[in-house]
């Protein structure tokens, strides 16, 4: 069974602002667009980014109409909104800093995680918040972009229909 995707925030921005980054993020798309799904918390945080009108535009006809046509949109369960309180308080008794004082992206991120957990889905990501995360959430998985085994079977046919 291949491996489903959701992509952080980060990935869409770099691409944004990074032509090769761009070029890899749809390198990544054209073998695994099947695959991939959209994080309603992703599509938060893209939208609370795009400050113009033209910037908006862009992200909507480019990347979230595109999921919420493919149906390819998740979002955090009520559960996941606990969990989150629940890694939050063990942050808190951890570090001592309290909610209040967190980064709002932090709570995004958690949240974005628990998704992915709830779904099985690995949360492909270049934000180093994960690690921090990940030993409060069993079963979540993450991984730099771009995985190399990611649809493993296309990238072998491929190589084979390549010519000599």
């Amino acid at each position: 069974m291949a491996r489903k995707y959701i992509l952080d925030t980060n990935l869409y921005i770099d691409a944004i602002r990074n032509p090769l980054k761009e070029q890899a993020l749809e390198r990544f798309l054209e073998r695994n667009a099947p695959m991939t799904y959209m994080s309603a918390v992703v599509m938060l945080e893209l939208r609370a980014g795009a400050v113009t009108d033209a910037q908006a535009k862009v992200l909507q006809a480019e990347s979230l109409a595109c999921s919420r046509r493919r149906n390819r949109v998740v979002g955090p369960s009520a559960i996941a909104f606990k969990d989150c309180g629940r890694i939050l308080a063990t942050l808190f008794r951890q570090d001592g800093v309290r909610y209040k004082d967190r980064p709002r992206s932090l709570v995004n991120d958690i949240l974005i995680a628990i998704t992915c957990r709830e779904n099985g889905f690995t949360l492909l990501t270049a934000d180093e918040d994960f690690k921090m995360i990940r030993p409060h959430l069993r079963g979540f998985a993450h991984a730099p972009p771009w995985p190399a085994d990611a649809n493993p079977r296309r990238a072998i046919r491929a190589a084979r229909l390549k010519p000599i």
